[in-house]
């Protein structure tokens, strides 16, 4: 099997913080750590930082196509 592209690190986080991020997480049927993936992309863009998608699959079912 082939190792993820995506960079591991520690991360600790207030457990009330996480508890928030696992609630939002399973209302948007992600993982926590992907819902903080996406929390982060926000603050920053907000920032006006524009972090581009990488070039790696995608995993789960595909996007349905517009009819």
């Amino acid at each position: 099997m082939a190792a993820s592209a995506k960079k591991a690190f520690a991360l600790r986080l207030d457990p009330a913080l996480y508890a928030a991020i696992e609630r939002l997480a399973a209302a948007e049927l992600r993982s926590a750590n992907a819902e903080i993936e996406v929390l982060l992309r926000e603050a920053l863009g907000r920032r006006g930082v524009s972090v581009r998608q990488s070039e790696a699959p995608k995993r789960g079912r595909p996007a349905k196509e517009a009819n």
